[in-house]
């Protein structure tokens, strides 16, 4: 950076004096973004950063690290309600049960599942949208959009009579909330240096994930046995901390002018094997964790009628808290390995499931269903360690460029792979659904999850972990 153009640190912890070019008209306001933090050339209104590199240790010490850590705090608040609107419907359903609204267990699972199908399909235009409109002026967009679904669960819990299309049409709208985790995945990918890049993605997905185990915490005890109207509580606590989640990135985040979206990675990476290998592994792993995470309150109430829907929300949570730890397993031991690993007790998990149902036991289908939920979380967290490492691994170790162009398709493939796996989400409760319709039991779908997990350690095996595996540089 040309010293006419450097950053320094200026009173406030979290802003960088801006130092122009002597040569600008004076009759520009350096100021004029309303606060943006950076060294700026052509001032914008809306907090708009002109130059951000934090690769470079003055400027990231300078102030850099407190504007990024702000805006990835202020990210994780947003996402976080984003996952909580997004599984909103995974407690509302039973509960509405409960109250008496004369929903099928087909139906049921519709409204669990059409979240989740929305969700995974807006995960691809959010993820342009930070490019297109800014980090912070999304950040805005996306919060405020979820005031739409939690009004629409309050017009659900005060009509009774709602036909059962309108209803599927509202739980549709929770999808919005799981667009939310690759526009702020996105975002905050930017704000950060490599070498703490991977911590701050982490607990920003992290923070989000953990907001599906507290709406499920939450809801049971706001909500009044056998009174529909009840089940609004939660929505009417979520409006005011999303209003207060957009007023917040208005006022603390930042956009990137450099935020731009790289559609020729995209194609590479779209036409590249290993984004659609590393998807289906992510379809195992993130599709098994929100799938499960979405059925699991119905499950338990249809199968164990009188079960205390107040326990449901363990499974999201230790999936949650499973999954930065997935990471450095990965780290240790390698990523394919841990994987393999993950798939394996995912598929004894849904063994355990089966037994329990047979044995009608609550305790051994709730042990069955948190190992799966703790295999998922690390999977999820080994799964996306594997990503970089695969196409480092495809590029010769002295080709600069080609290294560089290996990083910028492993963060195509993140976008690609996260919204692929999230339709893993869809598929576990439409197999819950299809195997309730036909065969009246849930053991029919939990084989099929078995015999994909075998599956995905095959995969897992032939291609990234058996020795010489595809001519790989390092162990992935």
């Amino acid at each position: 950076m040309s010293q006419d153009t450097r950053a320094t640190r200026a009173s406030a912890p979290d802003r960088l004096e801006v130092v122009t070019d002597p040569n600008r008209p004076a009759d520009v306001d350096v100021d004029a973004g309303g606060g943006a933090v950076g060294t700026t050339t052509a001032p914008r209104r809306g907090r708009w950063v002109d130059v951000w590199n934090p690769e470079d240790h003055a400027q990231w010490e300078g102030g850099g690290r407190a504007v990024a850590r702000r805006n990835l705090w202020w990210s994780i608040a947003a996402e976080f309600l984003g996952f909580t609107v997004w599984q909103l419907w995974s407690i509302a359903t039973p509960v509405l049960i409960a109250a008496g609204y004369p929903i099928t267990t087909n139906q049921a699972l519709w409204l669990v599942s059409i979240p989740v199908l929305v969700g995974a399909t807006l995960r691809f235009p959010y993820s342009f949208a930070v490019a297109k409109f800014g980090g912070r002026n999304w950040t805005i967009v996306s919060a405020l959009l979820l005031v739409i679904p939690c009004l629409g669960l309050v017009y659900v819990a005060n009509t009774p009579g709602i036909s059962f299309g309108l209803m599927l049409l509202i739980a549709a709208t929770a999808g919005f909330g799981g667009g939310n985790f690759a526009s702020s995945m996105s975002n905050i990918s930017f704000f950060f240096p490599e070498k703490e890049k991977g911590a701050a993605l982490g607990l920003n997905a992290a923070g989000g994930n953990i907001g599906v185990a507290v709406i499920q915490f939450v809801t049971p005890f706001l909500v009044v046995a056998g009174v529909a109207a009840s089940t609004a509580r939660p929505a009417y606590i979520l409006i005011p901390l999303v209003l207060l989640a957009a007023v917040a990135a208005w006022k603390y985040m930042d956009n990137l002018s450099q935020a731009k979206s790289d559609s020729e990675a995209w194609k590479l990476a779209a036409r590249t094997k290993h984004t659609w290998i590393v998807s289906l592994l992510y379809i195992g792993t993130f599709g098994s964790f929100i799938g499960y995470a979405a059925a699991f309150p119905l499950l338990l109430k249809t199968q164990f009628p009188d079960v205390d829907l107040g326990i449901a929300f363990l499974g999201a949570l230790i999936g949650s808290l499973a999954r930065p730890w997935g990471g450095k397993l990965a780290d240790r031991v390698g990523g394919a390995r841990i994987s393999i690993a993950a798939f394996a007790v995912l598929a004894l998990g849904a063994v355990g499931a089966v037994v329990a149902l047979q044995a009608k036991s609550l305790p051994l289908f709730f042990g069955a269903f948190m190992v799966l939920f703790v295999a998922s979380g690390i999977g999820n967290g080994s799964t996306y360690r594997m990503i970089p490492a695969i196409f480092r691994g495809t590029t010769p170790v002295d080709d600069v460029e080609g290294l560089v162009r290996a990083k910028r398709i492993a963060s195509a493939c993140i976008g690609i792979s996260a919204g692929i796996g999230a339709y893993g989400g869809f598929l576990v409760n439409r197999g819950f659904a299809t195997s309730t319709a036909q065969f009246g039991s849930l053991q029919p779908a939990l084989w099929s999850f078995v015999a994909f997990y075998v599956l995905c350690i095959g995969v897992t095996w032939a291609v990234y972990a058996r020795k010489g595996a595809l001519g790989l540089s390092e162990r992935i």
